[in-house]
């Protein structure tokens, strides 16, 4: 942790002119296959093993899904979240709040997860997935895999929304309901969470929320770790977010570091696929969507030590962190190919948990390669 502090304190030492302009989300490419997940988590007061999960287990799902690929080309993973049963959110929303929308900031679903708190409340499931269907910007595309997973503990069917017209609703677009049940199964069935997956051409499943998510420490992970540190060097922000969003991508670090050096590497190793891209703040990511970009920014834009070059050599600048970060992320996917058989072997000696992790990666693995991808 105390490497994280540090790296937060150099970057105060270095501020970033402010400019007015804010930087735009990167856009997927048009032809690109898509998986979109939307988590709608139960945020009332018994749930908070469920968050602590969700946490915790973050950057192994994304690990996983972004290994995807469909006719071997690579695809665009987007994770929406949404938090329902609080008492502190509006009433008249039916105690429902988009947390974040579908894209490709995984930064920003890392802190809005660590930033969900737990309290009281009325758990609307078929509100929320009503919800999730009209806000969210869903693919058009029946060939891509469209996912809502809907986390809780109490009746599905509460509140003034019937579940079973927003469930028909999804399947009819093409759309997914994974329920995960956090309690018994058979209560689960009789409270109708597998009757709404059953209705949302979905998963029923069900997770233990007292449980502890198991971390696998491997010979590998120092080496991760020590090559992530290295990567982030590579991460130079630009415009008014720049270096907010770079101290977030350390903050997110140390969230992840808090849940053990295992859960660390994780993050690490998925910060080498391509769906960890981050153009709407960092220059190299923005230089490798388009190289033109260099020519409309600003001296205020930069920071402080690349303000004096010219077009041509911020330019070589970027070029040359670019190499450095493509041969780490190189390095960093060869090395966790035997972080993951490493674990993968450790596994098979242990009793499978009921984990939020494990049933939700089983489910969407092989609901994914229905859809053809490949994993």
């Amino acid at each position: 942790m105390l490497r994280y502090a540090l790296s937060l304190m150099l970057l105060s030492l270095f501020p970033f002119q402010q400019h007015s302009s804010t930087p735009g989300t990167p856009l997927a490419k048009n032809n690109s296959s898509k998986i979109q997940v939307a988590l709608l988590l139960d945020t009332s007061n018994s749930m908070d093993g469920l968050i602590d999960q969700a946490k915790a287990q973050l950057w192994k799902m994304v690990n996983k899904l972004s290994d995807a690929k469909k006719q071997g080309q690579d695809v665009v993973m987007e994770i929406a979240l949404y938090e329902y049963g609080n008492d502190g959110l509006e009433r008249g929303e039916g105690y429902i709040r988009m947390v974040q929308a579908f894209g490709m900031d995984l930064d920003g679903v890392s802190e809005q997860l660590f930033k969900l708190k737990t309290n009281g409340g009325q758990e609307y499931c078929g509100w929320v997935i009503k919800d999730a269907l009209a806000d969210l910007k869903w693919s058009e595309d029946p060939n891509d895999l469209r996912i809502i997973v809907i986390a809780g503990n109490e009746p599905f069917d509460q509140g003034p929304e019937p579940f079973q017209q927003s469930c028909k609703d999804a399947a009819q677009k093409g759309i997914s309901i994974n329920t995960i049940h956090c309690g018994p199964y058979d209560e689960g069935e009789r409270t109708h969470w597998k009757d709404g997956a059953i209705l949302g051409n979905g998963r029923y499943m069900v997770i233990n929320t007292d449980e502890k998510v198991i971390q696998i420490p491997t010979p590998y992970d120092k080496r991760i770790i020590e090559l992530n540190e290295s990567l982030n060097n590579t991460y130079i922000g630009y415009g008014r977010s720049g270096r907010d969003m770079k101290s977030r991508q350390m903050e997110q670090d140390a969230n992840a570091y808090d849940y053990g050096v295992a859960n660390m590497a994780q993050r690490a190793t998925a910060k080498a696929k391509k769906s960890y891209n981050n153009a709407a703040w960092d220059l190299v990511d923005a230089y490798e969507a388009d190289s033109t970009f260099v020519e409309d920014l600003k001296k205020e834009d930069l920071p402080e030590n690349l303000q004096g070059k010219s077009e041509k050599e911020l330019s070589q600048e970027i070029q040359k962190l670019s190499q450095e970060r493509a041969a780490l992320q190189k390095e960093l996917l060869i090395v966790e190919a035997k972080m993951q058989e490493f674990i993968a072997e450790e596994q098979k000696k242990m009793a499978t948990t009921q984990t939020l992790d494990n049933v939700l990666i089983e489910a969407i693995v092989e609901q994914a390669r229905e859809k053809g991808f490949e994993l």
